[in-house]
């Protein structure tokens, strides 16, 4: 009994050593909201900050002249542009844009999570490197998928 309550406690410490902390949470929560809302309101800095240098998106899209699906990709370069320019009318989001974020899975190192925005819903993967999280991997989709 002795020892089974010896591996339970053991097994209970390396657990809480090793989950993310209120910090983490917030820190990847954070890189979403860079994301998001540096479309919002054009900042470059602001998205740069959230992404890894190699951060890879990808969609799927439909080719109209042959009507057929292939997936499409986008580098941070291009994302970093795109916060610059998408919005600076300030016509391409609600007053009061949509962004929920709902962390799916987060581990020492690792994590996961989904950004539901106005038309669209990204899934993202985010790394640790240096004590700060980076979105790596982004796979997004419109809620409309004939939009694609």
């Amino acid at each position: 009994m002795k020892y089974f309550i010896t591996c339970a406690f053991l097994l209970i410490m390396s657990k809480i050593a090793s989950s993310q902390t209120k910090q983490d949470t917030l820190s990847i929560k954070q890189a979403a909201f860079d994301y998001i809302e540096s479309q919002h309101q054009p900042n470059p800095s602001r998205m740069e900050r959230a992404l890894h240098p190699r951060m890879v998106k990808r969609t799927f899209w439909k080719d109209k002249a042959t009507n057929k699906d292939y997936v499409r990709e986008t580098s941070t370069e291009s994302m970093i542009l795109l916060a610059e320019s998408y919005n600076v009318k300030g016509d391409k989001f609600p007053a009061k844009p949509k962004k929920e974020i709902k962390l799916l899975d987060v581990s020492e190192r690792t994590a996961s999570l989904k950004l539901i925005a106005d038309e669209w819903i990204d899934y993202m993967h985010l790394v640790k490197l240096n004590g700060a999280w980076k979105i790596i991997n982004v796979l997004w989709q419109y809620n409309d998928v004939k939009q694609h």
